[in-house]
């Protein structure tokens, strides 16, 4: 898949078809067996989380809509468990806590 039909997809709110693509479908595999099958976040706590244990998903450090040219980039892409999953997407680029928005409007 090419970097301009991944921001096709992002401009046209498709980014679900790149994720259904043959290409990140493969490099999601080679990726979760680089990392092991292992979250690579509890791995840094001491923990083990391994895909016969828990659902593993591959995480992009830096996200998909603002860097689509490392959608497929070994080095932007790593393997964690739901549970980080949802804690990194929360904060943003891969460990920088992102901004809250702030209701202007008081009543």
């Amino acid at each position: 898949m090419t970097i301009e039909k991944i921001r096709y997809l992002i401009e046209n709110d498709k980014v679900d078809l790149f994720y259904k693509s043959k290409a990140w479908q493969i490099k999601k595999h080679n990726v979760m067996i680089r990392d092991n099958n292992e979250c690579q976040e509890c791995k840094k706590e001491g923990k083990l989380t391994i895909k016969q244990l828990a659902k593993l998903d591959v995480h992009h450090k830096k996200e998909l809509k603002e860097y689509p040219e490392l959608a497929l980039e070994d080095s932007n892409l790593v393997t964690v468990c739901v549970h980080h999953h949802n804690i990194l997407d929360s904060k943003g680029s891969y460990g920088a806590k992102q901004k809250k928005f702030v209701n202007e409007e008081r009543w």
